[in-house]
Parts: C-alpha cells; structure tokens; sequence
C-alpha cells in the first residue's frame, strides 16, 4: 500500500461522511450549509482521486478497493443520516425501505465479487452499477441543498419563492427513487451475469 495522493484523497471521504452526518443533526445556523458544501467536496474528490491516479501512473489494487468501499459506505450512510434525519417528510417508513434495498443489493454483489474473487474471476463495475453511484451521490446533494436552503436561506425562499425550495426537494426525491431503482436492476444484472460462481 503506497500513501499516494490519491489514495489519501479516498480516505478522507470516510471522516468527511462522520462530520457531514454530525452536520446534518447540528442545530447552529449555517449548519446544513456547511454539510451542503462538505459534501459536495467529498463528491468532487470522488472524480479527482481517480484522474490524479491515472495521470501520474499511481493506480493500485488498494486504491479501486478503498475507492468502492469508501463510496459504498458514505453514500449508504449518508442515505441513513437522510432518513433519520427528518429530509423525507411523509415518506420516511418508505424511504427507510427503499435505503435496505440498497443495504441489501450492496451486500449480496460484495459478497458475489468476494466468491468470484477466490475463484479468479473479476467481477467489474459496469456501466449500470457507475451510473447508480451517480445517481445516488446527486440525490443526497439534492436533498442537503433542500435542508440548506430552507434552514439558512429560508428568508430568501420564503412566501411566493418557496416554491423553488420545494422543487429542489422533489428533484433530490425523484433521483433518490431513480437510484434504488437502478442500484435493484444493476444488481440483477450482476447476478445474471455472473451468478453461476456461486452455484456449485
């Protein structure tokens, strides 16, 4: 394991996720912006950690393995932190399930790569499971620009304007819904292609 850039860029996603979470149940003003923008940050070194390894050549086992990990952790967190949080009002009980799905789904292709692994198979990301991860690192912006927003702008989103908070709530909604629904399919589609390791 070599402390590259990169791989340092990764693991700070993981403190990054505790004090974003620690944000969102904060109450002092300013609180949901700074977890907004924390975020955000944490999204963009997402893209970076892997252009910065390419670039220089620094790519490593340990970095795709922390790099899905980490990824993997955060936005599961974070969607927990979203539930318990009070960010899906009416539809909490739902949103709690649909975020198992999702629990669920990670687990099982964890534990199919981990199979397939000790029988030299390689089970890589396809195009579904990326664009899942993209979806869902967008529905928790989203919805923490929401809580931003409303909490720290409220005076600038109050009365007639409300309206543009609502819709940035509803947009963050349909990319969570979109999200599960994709983070479901891409795992079928994992298991229909490479389900038959763990058939014997």
């Amino acid at each position: 394991m070599r402390l590259n850039l990169p791989n340092i860029l990764t693991l700070s996603r993981l403190p990054a996720m505790f004090a974003i979470v620690a944000l969102m149940y904060a109450d002092f003003q300013w609180a949901a912006t700074i977890a907004f923008w924390l975020y955000i940050a944490a999204a963009l070194s997402d893209w970076l950690d892997g252009k910065l390894a390419r670039e220089s050549g620094q790519v490593s086992t340990f970095g795709r393995f922390m790099d899905a990990v980490i990824d993997k952790v955060m936005v599961v967190g974070l969607m927990v932190a979203l539930v318990n949080g009070g960010y899906f009002p009416g539809y909490r009980t739902t949103a709690m399930l649909l975020v198992l799905c999702v629990i669920g789904r990670e687990f099982m292709i964890s534990g199919l790569r981990m199979v397939a692994a000790s029988k030299g198979v390689v089970v890589e990301a396809d195009a579904g499971g990326k664009f899942k991860t993209f979806l869902q690192l967008n529905a928790i912006g989203w919805l923490l620009g929401t809580k931003m927003l409303a909490n720290d702008f409220g005076s600038l989103f109050s009365g007639e304007a409300r309206w543009q908070v609502t819709w940035v709530y509803w947009i963050g909604l349909t990319f969570f819904v979109l999200s599960v629904v994709l983070t479901m399919t891409s795992g079928w589609s994992y298991f229909r292609k490479h389900g038959h390791v763990v058939k014997d």
